[in-house]
């Protein structure tokens, strides 16, 4: 396996499922992990049928197992566990979110695995964690985004609470997970130590990215509300319509920023105010600090106004739909958006590599393969003969 990046030499055996645990699979996969992508034999990872396809090809999954070679193995089955424990044993990282206990019923447990390789990080991605009072329930992005406060934050302050439009908690998850994989990986080599079980449910980055809502619950007994596009921290922020028709995001966090938009739209004297030197000040005085900038933007094209903008040193921009994100020439120059061949869809569009390391940078090197196609080269590689191998598939526990 011809590799490059940091993690070059790390293998991944990826058996979850969905999101979350392959993003977190597919980073690795770009940073030069070896990332082995297990899957139910009949009936593949059920990301291969989530989102548009191509004359049959599914799209998404052609993004999320890039970099990652794909074996069909039916785990539940005994002898598909003995193929597991073989290939655990010249592993480093295994991902897997199947329900608490599952993996202990199928006889691959942390303690079996631990046993077989004491190396091993084995990062368990759950909706609700190995324990507790919900980690018996099923759990998906969408639950974590209602339990987490995420939903009950967002929407019209008159209107109901608002799901993402797609995959927010899994996706926080998976980079989270990146995270923790990788200090467990620098414990077990940098430091000496031992591999280590991982439990991160999805529910967690969810109730921290949401921001302190329990503290200030518990410290003040306020429940904070939705407040649509305005912010509860600082003002004006919120989205505003060009004489064209587009929307603009404008956000003044810092102060100094404020004060160069009031100077744009023509009221430099709140500046001066006492209250508009902190964002809590301001956002007292939103429905002015809103109703003047929404009518500086409303007379003007949305050319004229990010340029005003960009001139003066104050932050906007546009509400793009994915065309404006695929056209965007910032996001091909910077590498967030990449071309990559693909063996059956020709040049395809895609998230870049995340981030840009200098030293080691990562790369895609194919994209998602078909199920099975790399089946045969790993049980041969672990000892199995053609025979056997015959075999297993005419049970149904490889394909």
């Amino acid at each position: 396996m011809v590799s490059s990046g940091p993690l070059d030499g790390i293998v991944v055996l990826d058996i979850s499922t969905i999101l979350a645990g392959p993003l977190a699979a597919q980073v690795l996969g770009d940073y030069g992990a070896d990332v082995i992508k297990i899957e139910h034999p009949a009936r593949g990872d059920a990301m291969r049928g989530h989102g548009p396809s191509k004359d049959g090809v599914p799209l998404w999954w052609s993004e999320v197992a890039r970099n990652k070679r794909t074996m069909g193995l039916y785990l539940g089955d005994p002898a598909g566990a003995d193929v597991f424990k073989r290939l655990v044993e010249t592993a480093d990282i295994v991902i897997e979110n199947f329900r608490p206990g599952t993996l202990e019923r199928w006889g691959i447990g942390w303690d079996v695995l631990h046993a077989i390789n004491p190396g091993l990080i084995l990062a368990r991605v759950t909706g609700w964690g190995q324990d507790g009072p919900y980690a018996s329930r099923p759990g998906f992005g969408t639950l974590a985004e209602a339990m987490s406060g995420f939903a009950h934050l967002t929407g019209d302050p008159d209107g109901p609470p608002t799901l993402p439009a797609f995959g927010l908690a899994d996706s926080i998850c998976g980079v989270t997970a990146v995270g923790l994989i990788a200090m467990a990986l620098y414990h077990r080599d940098a430091r000496g130590g031992k591999g280590q079980q991982i439990d991160l449910s999805i529910i967690e980055p969810m109730i921290m990215a949401t921001g302190p809502g329990p503290m200030i619950y518990q410290q003040l007994g306020e429940d904070p509300v939705r407040t649509g596009n305005r912010s509860t921290s600082n003002a004006p922020r919120n989205l505003y319509r060009c004489a064209d028709g587009s929307w603009l995001a404008v956000s003044t966090s810092a102060t100094s920023v404020a004060e160069r938009v009031m100077h744009l739209v023509g009221h430099p004297e709140v500046i001066d105010e006492p209250w508009f030197e902190t964002g809590q000040g301001r956002v007292e005085h939103v429905d002015d600090l809103d109703k003047w900038v929404a009518e500086w933007i409303g007379e003007r094209t949305t050319d004229e106004v990010v340029q005003a903008f960009t001139d003066a040193g104050a932050a906007i921009a546009p509400v793009y739909t994915s065309r404006q994100v695929a056209e965007d020439p910032h996001f091909s120059a910077t590498g967030i958006l990449t071309t990559v061949e693909d063996e059956q869809l020709g040049p395809l569009l895609m998230h870049g590599v995340l981030g840009r390391m200098q030293e080691t940078p990562g790369e895609i090197r194919f994209t998602g393969r078909p199920l099975g196609h790399d089946t045969d080269e790993f049980l041969s590689a672990v000892g199995y003969g053609p025979d056997e191998i015959a075999e297993l598939r005419g049970r149904g526990v490889v394909a």
